[in-house]
């Protein structure tokens, strides 16, 4: 599954969830989401994609990062150039 832009899933109250998207936001990042605690479709698809249920969860053209906090966000991100 080839996305053209991040797809985070999340669970209210998540520090790290918040953390993610405060960091997408103020990069100018433009994703989309989902909820896994009331959409139990994102939660299997998450899990199917991760092996794992803990958020957040980032899927990126055809690249995963799970469980992850802002340090992890930023090396990926560095990684491919998408921040400096």
């Amino acid at each position: 599954m080839s996305t053209p832009r991040p797809f985070l899933y999340v669970k209210p109250g998540c520090p790290w969830c918040d953390d993610a998207e405060d960091y997408l936001t103020d990069h100018g990042i433009e994703y989309d989401r989902a909820n896994v605690t009331t959409d139990p479709v994102a939660f299997a698809e998450m899990k199917r994609l991760s092996g794992q249920t803990k958020a957040p969860t980032m899927v990126w053209d055809d690249e995963i990062l799970a469980d992850f906090g802002v340090e992890e966000l930023d090396e990926f991100l560095r990684e491919r150039n998408v921040v400096n």
